[in-house]
């Protein structure tokens, strides 16, 4: 059994070390983790900057920093989604973030959140489709004077309604930026 589980893994590492082999964003990676002496205790760091290079963090770069560190892919892996700065998923052209803190949900946060997730067609924490959108949601940003707040590509906006941020995820899917 053990011998029959080794196998797919042992062959997934090799195809991704393969890839990686064509791509120069995992030679600054490989240099990275040089400049770290492939440290464990290193392996945050490293991601960061292997997210840094790809936008994203998928299967192929946390086995490759797994291999190349020595470390089980098990544990990259629960390092990658343990922390909330990670993503495993390609980040949208643009993004949406409503903040849920109490201020904000007690003002409707939660309804803006429901409006815009039905309107984008994903719930919080994804992309859509086209990877135009990501919509995502923050414990708090800060900005309760402003309360409900959504943050749209980095730019906070204040008191806003559940039409008025369907307005703004509406400009940018039809109308590019």
């Amino acid at each position: 059994m053990i011998a029959t589980l080794a196998t797919p893994r042992r062959k997934r590492v090799q195809e991704a070390l393969t890839r990686a082999g064509s791509d120069k964003r995992f030679k600054i990676l490989e240099a990275h983790m040089k400049k770290h002496q492939h440290r464990q205790d290193a392996l945050i760091e490293i991601l960061h900057k292997a997210q840094e290079l790809f936008g994203y963090l998928d299967d192929d770069q946390l086995l490759f920093v797994a291999h190349r560190l020595k470390l089980p892919p098990s544990r990259v892996y629960g390092v990658a989604t343990f922390y909330h700065f990670f993503r495993l998923k390609p980040k949208g052209e643009h993004t949406c973030v409503v903040c849920m803190g109490t201020a904000c949900y007690v003002k409707g946060a939660d309804k803006i959140l429901a409006a815009i997730e039905q309107f984008a067609g994903v719930h919080a924490g994804e992309t859509t489709p086209d990877g135009r959108v990501s919509v995502l949601t923050a414990r708090c940003i800060g900005a309760c004077g402003i309360a409900p707040a959504v943050v749209y590509d980095g730019n906070v906006a204040p008191r806003q309604t559940p039409e008025s941020a369907v307005a703004t995820i509406q400009s940018w899917m039809n109308h590019g930026s």
